[in-house]
This record gives C-alpha cells, sequence and structure tokens, in this order.
C-alpha cells in the first residue's frame, strides 16, 4: 500500500532499450499480456528478452511451447542474440513442449499441464508460444465463448501465482476488434512491419497497458544484434526537464563572422546555415565544432551525407584536429546513412550522444541527407518531424546547427527547400553572385532572435587556412538576386 491506501504495482523491466519508457516505467507485475503481430515482426525474440532479463534461480521463467517453434530451433537462433545468457538455462529458464497435447485439440489438458508445471515450479515470468495456434486447432469444436472461458481460467490462474505471464500469437488487425482474448489481457503490445516502397520499418504499439500510462501511438523499433531496440517518440525525455537558457553565446573563433552575429549565436538556438553546394555549410559547422572543443565544450557531429574518415580528413587539412577529443569522448561523430531510418530512430541516436558527451554544440549534416535516409512513410511528414526534433533538441539545452542545400534562384532568395525557417532561432544565409565575369561567395545574417546582428552582405573565401571574410560589397545593387547590377556613378553638381 502506499501513503493513499492504494495497491503498489511494481514494474517488471523488460530488457529492451527504450520500451521501459513507452510502457510508462516497465511491464506491470502479475500482468496478463499479449505479445501479437505478423510472422517474422519480432515477437518470440521480445518475449526471450524479457525473460532473460527477469528470470533468476529464485524467480525462474517458464517458456511453454504450444505449436511454436520446437525449443531446440528456436535457441538456436536466440542464442545469436547477446541478451541469451546460457548460464540460465535450466536452474533459471525451462522449455516445456506441449505440442502433442495441442494437436489433439485437449486444451483442458494443455491447461492442465501448464497449471502443473506452474505449481511445481511457482515462476514468475510464464511465455506460451503460441497461443493463437492452440486456440486454432480446437476453433472447430470449440465456441467464441469456450475459448474466452479458457484464457480466461489461464489468467486467473497465473495471476493467483503471482507470474507475469506473456502469450505469442499472430493475430491480424481486425481481429483486434472481435477476438475475445483481447478482452481478458491487462496488457497489448501489437508489433508490426508494413512495407514502405523498398523498406521496411518495424514499429509498435502498446494497444493497452492496464494501470499506467503508457506512451500512445506507433513507435518504431530495430532487431540487432542486442535483440530490441525501440525508440519512444518521446525521444527519451519523458521523465527530464528543460535545460535554463543563458544569455551566452557561442562564437566559431572566426572574429569577423561573430560580429556578424553580434557576438555569436546565442546559447540554445537553433541555426540554420543554408546554402548551395560547395558555398562552405559544413566547413563553418566543423568551425562550430572546433571552436566549442578549443574553449573545452563537448561537441556532437550527426551526418547524413559524408563518410566520417573523409570529413575528419578534410577538416585535418584546414587545421582543425578531431582525431584527439574523439579519443576522449569530448567529440561523437554519428553517421546514420540507411534508407530505412526514422526520424526516432535518429533523433534517439542523436540525444543518446548529447547526454553521453556532455554536448554544448551539435552539428546535423545536413537535412536534406537527413531526408534521404528516412524510409518513404517518414518524409511524408519530414516537416513536421523536423519541429519535434527541433523541440527535443531545445530541451536538451544543445546549441544546434543544421545545414541545408538550396538551389540557387536567380529570381528569389530561399531559406530552405522545406518552409522550416520558423523553425530556426537564426538564420546565416549563403550564395554565389556574378560579379565582373567571376562567381563569388557572399554571406548575410537573415535572422537572429536573440539579439541585433549585422545586415551587410558580406564576401567570404575558402582558403586552406578556412573561412576568410571580406568587406561589406559595395558599388552593387541588386546581390541577393545573384545578377547585381553596378550602382550608377555619382552625379557630378559642380
Amino acid at each position: 500500500m502506499n501513503s493513499r491506501g492504494k495497491v503498489t504495482i511494481q514494474n517488471l523491466p523488460t530488457g529492451v532499450r527504450g520500451l521501459d519508457e513507452i510502457l510508462g516505467g516497465g511491464l506491470p507485475e502479475f500482468s496478463f499480456n499479449i505479445i501479437a503481430g505478423a510472422p517474422g515482426c519480432g515477437k518470440t525474440t521480445l518475449a526471450h528478452q524479457i525473460m532473460f532479463s527477469n528470470a533468476s534461480p529464485e524467480r525462474p521463467a517458464l517458456f511453454f511451447t504450444i505449436l511454436g517453434e520446437p525449443a531446440l530451433k528456436m535457441l538456436r537462433y536466440q542464442q545469436q542474440f547477446e541478451f541469451f545468457d546460457n548460464e540460465k538455462l535450466n536452474d533459471s529458464i525451462r522449455y516445456i513442449n506441449l505440442s502433442e497435447l495441442a494437436l489433439a485439440g485437449r486444451l483442458d489438458e494443455v491447461l492442465d499441464a501448464i497449471r502443473k508445471e506452474v505449481e511445481a515450479v511457482n515462476p514468475s515470468v510464464v511465455v506460451v508460444d503460441s497461443f493463437r495456434a492452440m486456440t486454432r486447432e480446437s476453433s472447430v469444436s470449440s465456441t467464441d465463448m469456450d475459448l474466452q472461458g479458457i484464457i480466461q481460467r489461464l489468467a486467473v490462474f497465473l495471476t493467483t501465482w503471482q507470474a507475469t505471464t506473456f502469450l505469442i500469437g499472430e493475430y491480424s488487425d481486425e481481429e483486434r476488434r472481435n477476438n475475445p482474448v483481447f478482452t481478458v489481457a491487462d496488457g497489448l503490445i501489437w508489433l508490426t512491419q508494413p512495407v514502405e516502397r523498398n523498406s521496411v520499418v518495424r514499429k509498435l504499439q502498446i494497444v493497452k497497458m492496464r494501470g499506467q500510462a503508457s506512451v500512445p501511438g506507433l513507435h518504431t523499433f530495430r532487431i540487432t544484434n542486442d535483440g530490441l531496440e525501440a525508440f519512444p517518440r518521446t525521444f527519451g525525455l519523458s521523465y527530464s526537464t528543460a535545460v535554463t537558457r543563458t544569455a551566452r553565446r557561442l562564437g566559431f573563433g572566426n572574429t569577423e563572422l561573430d560580429a556578424m552575429l553580434g557576438g555569436g549565436i546565442p546559447e540554445g538556438d537553433s541555426v540554420l546555415v543554408a546554402g548551395p553546394s560547395g558555398s562552405g555549410k559544413s566547413l563553418l559547422g566543423s568551425n562550430f565544432i572546433a571552436e566549442g572543443l578549443r574553449v573545452g565544450e563537448s561537441g556532437v557531429i550527426a551526418m547524413f551525407e559524408e563518410r566520417p574518415e573523409y570529413y575528419l580528413g578534410r577538416a585535418e587539412s584546414l587545421g582543425m584536429q578531431f582525431e584527439r577529443p574523439l579519443a576522449e569522448g569530448k567529440l561523437k561523430i554519428i553517421y546514420l546513412r540507411p534508407l530505412d531510418l526514422s526520424v526516432d530512430e535518429a533523433v534517439h541516436e542523436i540525444v543518446e550522444a548529447v547526454k553521453t558527451t556532455g554536448a554544448k554544440r551539435l552539428v546535423i549534416d545536413s537535412l536534406a541527407g537527413l531526408e534521404m535516409a528516412l524510409a518513404p512513410g517518414f518524409r511524408t511528414d519530414f516537416r513536421e518531424s523536423l519541429y519535434r526534433m527541433m523541440a527535443t533538441l531545445t530541451r536538451l539545452g544543445v546549441t544546434t546547427l543544421s545545414t541545408v542545400e538550396v538551389q540557387e534562384s536567380f529570381t528569389a532568395f530561399p531559406f530552405s527547400t522545406y518552409s522550416i525557417s520558423f523553425l530556426a532561432d537564426d538564420i546565416l544565409r549563403l550564395r554565389y553572385v556574378s560579379i565582373d565575369g567571376e562567381l563569388r561567395k557572399v554571406m548575410v545574417v537573415v535572422k537572429m532572435r536573440g539579439g541585433g546582428h549585422s545586415n551587410e552582405l558580406r564576401e567570404f573565401q575558402i582558403t586552406n587556412t578556412g573561412i576568410q571574410i571580406g568587406e561589406r560589397i559595395r558599388g552593387y545593387s541588386a546581390l541577393i538576386s545573384g545578377i547585381p547590377e553596378s550602382d550608377p556613378p555619382a552625379e557630378n553638381h559642380t
């Protein structure tokens, strides 16, 4: 009992990175749960991961095979995952095959066999795989009410013995509405792997979880050598508070540029560096990180285009040494280029890196590369995803510089191809202009919410030592069009 006289429900850890947060703290102890979904979506692996995370000699687990894979075949594959602990077999985890009784359609005998094993072992975790197959075998002679009664008896019995139970079954989406088993269950975890053009993105949903507030909606997950890894839509910040912003400004280590920015980027801001290919966007990002490292601020670089070794080589050629900070853990480079990435997964990796390094500065290079790395379904709402991503990073208090490539137009002055300028606190625009038969680079601070800034169009060059910013370009009009015209000579009124 707690101080208000209510029963306290303990939560069991799932052993799945990110899933406890989605569940609202973990799995309610002694709950009766169903892990459902189509074949191949990870149901059995999830059940094993939870079982190995909680089983011990004092609190053992029982895994009943009804009409699923034979235990030896199943273990052959499950032992490939890092969560598998061979020492837990027999002492902490036991496998019981009840397929012969199930094939004969004798449901009552199957339940009796489960009851006897539970009474003999007193397990803390019970898994039945696949209970769905057993009910299918019995459907010819049993009505829905019969099956619901059998499931109800099993749930009551296992709850009485204080076991946290998982039924694994292959169910279709249509069966959510009228299958009696879902009424009995305390928790329903639904796994899917929809195909989106040429990509497959695994998703999970906590359809039902009695007694606690789970995070609603679809969450993406992956199956790796570690097992399942879930990526909450809360980005790992459910229990975090926003960082208090300061009046401090973060510089680029370039005197002229920092002066144009009114002393630097206000700490905690989201900065958008927009420009065409080859205009120096990535280089500015490198300068931003390098200056932070120089003054003792850790940084993170999230790359979606260039390979890290090439990036590091180019930075070194310009005098920026990143190898040592990488080795010391003061800098982390994230390289993400799959074509089935979800925004949640990308942001999760970035958030973890920022937390691990204690980063004050973050560079995302580039937003166009991030969009291309996403599965097609996530590209359709990319603008909304960026909004959630920027809001998350703002809560962390990290100052974020994002690069975005724009197609130069000689009739407009765009800031991005996504209409996302409202997401940025500050915008630095780079562009090419044609002057006297020569292609030149100019930059201008378009926007800065945190205070005053220069409005000058400044020419700059990329040299062997980095970016050199020149004086304001004078004597021309319509510079932002890319095709400026010489100002007419001043009239002499003498």
